[in-house]
Order: C-alpha cells, then sequence, then structure tokens
C-alpha cells in the first residue's frame, strides 16, 4: 500500500498572521496524525508574506512535540544557504526532541537575486553550485564517514545522540535524481512544480538506485502531487482557483501578496485560467489535481503506476483550511489509508 503525506506552508490568509498560520498547520498536522498519514514535511521560503513556513527545523521540533507518531520533515532544508555541518547538528539536536521521528530533507532554490544575496555571509563571492558535495559532506557528519585523512574526521557532533534522520534529496527537474540514487537515500520528486517532469525523474531514480548505509535497501520514491478533493468534481475544481491566481500573480509581477479566496481568485482569472483540465488529459498530468474522491483515486493510481511512487505527498495552497483538512480525509480514505486509532497521551489524560 502508498504511503501518504503532507507538505505544508502554512499560508497566511488576508486579515490573519503567520501565528494564526502556524496554529493551523499544527492543527493539520494532527489532523493528519489522526487520519493515519505518515509525514508532514514544511517548506523553507524566504522573504514571502503569503507563507509562515520561514523555518522549518523551529516549527518541526515544536510540532513534533505536539504530536506522537507522525514523522516530522523539512521539505525542504534549502542546503545552497547553510554549511553542512550546521544542517547535520541542527537535525542532530531536533533528534533530541523526538528522537526517531525525523526526515532531513535537502534541497537547492533560489529565493530571488535580492534575497540570494541577503542569505549569503559572503557577499562578495559569485554562485557555486557545490550541493552534490554538501548533501555527501552532510552524511558524512552524521554517520562519521569522513575519508581518514580528511580534517573533519575529527569533529565530533554530540556523540551522545544514536538517533539519525531519514535522508531525502527533493528535486524538481530531474538533476539531483542521480545523487539520490548513488548516495542510496529518499528520493522526492515535485510533480506539483514540474508535473511533465515526474515520470523520467522517478524512473531514473528507481534504475540506478545502488543500497549505501545512509538509507533504505530499496528506492524511497516520493511523488508530490497538488491535489483537492470533495464531494464533487465541479466543487473540488474550483479549490485549486487560488493556486492558479498565486500561479498568474507571480507570472504577472513576480509577487504574491496574498493568498486570495475562491471567490476572489475568480475575479482574477481569466475563464482559460479557471478551465485549466484538473485531471490526466491525452496523458498530460495537471498542474493541480482536483476531484471527487474516486476521481482523485483513479488519476492517483495512474501516476503511481507510472513512476513506481511508494509514497504520495500531498500538497494545497488553499486558505480555508477547514475544506484542505476535509480534502486530506477524503485522499486518505479514497487510498485505503487506515485511521490511526491508537489511543494517545492525551486520550490517557
Amino acid at each position: 500500500m502508498v504511503k501518504l503525506s503532507i507538505v505544508e506552508q502554512a499560508t497566511v490568509p488576508r486579515d490573519k498572521t503567520a501565528i494564526d498560520a502556524f496554529d493551523e498547520a499544527l492543527a493539520t498536522t494532527k489532523h493528519a496524525e489522526r487520519h493515519g498519514f505518515h509525514r508532514m514535511w514544511f517548506a523553507e521560503h524566504h522573504g514571502l508574506g503569503t507563507v509562515g513556513s520561514h523555518a522549518p527545523e523551529v516549527l518541526m521540533g515544536v510540532v513534533a512535540r505536539e504530536t506522537e507518531r507522525i514523522r516530522i520533515g523539512s521539505g525542504a532544508i534549502l542546503l545552497n544557504h547553510y554549511s553542512p555541518l550546521k544542517v547535520a547538528e541542527l537535525f542532530l539536536q531536533l533528534e533530541t526532541v523526538a528522537p526517531g521521528r525525523f526526515d532531513m530533507g535537502l534541497g537547492r532554490a533560489t529565493t530571488g537575486p535580492l534575497v540570494d544575496i541577503a542569505l549569503k555571509r559572503d557577499r562578495e563571492s559569485g554562485h557555486l553550485d557545490d550541493f552534490d558535495q554538501q548533501v555527501q559532506e552532510v552524511l558524512a557528519f552524521l554517520h562519521h564517514d569522513f575519508p581518514d585523512d580528511h580534517p573533519f574526521g575529527q569533529i565530533q557532533l554530540m556523540p551522545s545522540v544514536t538517533a539519525r534522520p531519514d535522508p531525502w534529496i527533493l528535486g524538481s527537474s530531474g538533476s539531483s535524481a542521480g545523487l539520490a540514487a548513488a548516495l542510496g537515500i529518499g528520493y522526492s520528486f515535485a510533480g506539483f512544480i514540474n508535473p511533465g517532469g515526474a515520470v523520467p525523474a522517478l524512473q531514473a531514480y528507481r534504475k540506478a538506485f545502488r543500497p549505501t548505509p545512509y538509507g533504505s535497501e530499496t528506492p524511497q520514491v516520493m511523488l508530490g502531487v497538488a491535489v483537492f478533493a470533495a464531494d464533487t468534481d465541479e466543487e473540488a475544481h474550483r479549490l485549486t482557483w487560488p493556486t492558479r491566481a498565486i500561479f498568474a500573480s507571480l507570472g504577472r509581477t513576480g509577487n504574491a501578496l496574498v493568498v486570495p479566496s475562491i471567490d476572489e481568485a475568480s475575479r482574477t482569472l481569466t475563464t482559460a485560467q479557471k478551465d485549466e483540465p484538473s485531471r490526466i488529459v491525452n496523458g498530460r498530468w495537471p498542474r493541480q489535481l482536483a476531484g471527487r474522491p474516486e476521481t482523485v483515486r483513479d488519476q492517483l493510481l495512474q501516476m503511481i503506476e507510472q513512476t513506481g511512487a511508494t509514497e504520495v505527498m500531498l500538497q494545497s495552497i488553499n486558505p480555508d483550511q477547514e475544506a484542505r483538512r476535509y480534502s486530506h480525509a477524503l485522499v486518505a480514505e479514497a487510498l485505503g489509508i487506515k485511521p490511526d486509532v491508537r489511543p494517545t497521551t492525551a486520550d490517557a489524560a
């Protein structure tokens, strides 16, 4: 059975704050845990007022203490902005909060020329793409796996912490599929960013995968999909409109100042934008998948079959948090995910 997870941006609706957004994200995580979801990952964004997830490592620690079983992770830590030692130490610190429940999702992304410069310690240096080396260094720090003659082998990071996060590489172009396969760690592809690239990227990862001590014995194939489920196909399709409006605003102005409601999005989108398909048409995957539970199930099963995904991570941007959580529950039930009925500490109290 495929696993089901969620990536959370902590959307900040109009007239709300990032504090409100975190409260809703925490409620969504608890809801996901009850409905049998496997993971909740928090995204990293910078310089955006429309989302409240800017430092996932902070949110992860808090949410892990407020839940009991669901795995908590980063989707992703943007490694190009940090030192490998700092990231390795950060995740070891998290392991002191809830040992054995963390996922270390690593990615690379630009956040705009100005923010990228502001994030740099050395603002005189040019762009350096050494992501492969950075990932390997993080893993070497976590697993004490530097070569004998490497000076960093002398550095001991929190030796009394024995738990290690599960490592993942996140991508949206397929360029990092080979790295994840060679390192024997999980690979998550953002199909909601590049739906057309999902099949070749995940197939390449599966074909090239080789087990290592860093990860699992078998490929961990995660497909990220923007999914909206509701009681009818028409209602679910309307739930995609706020996301479409955000992308349209980004395309026009390079910025999205607010996450619009469905009614607001309806007034700004063209008829063609609103009618863009939300299901697979002639083999072409949609950027947002929507429908009643049976529709979503059938579409996701096609995607799973084509990619060999062992896990689907849902992404959904909408200011209506109750509609999002209802959507999550519908998708879980449609895919046969069983609710977690085990008693929690809160139940016992």
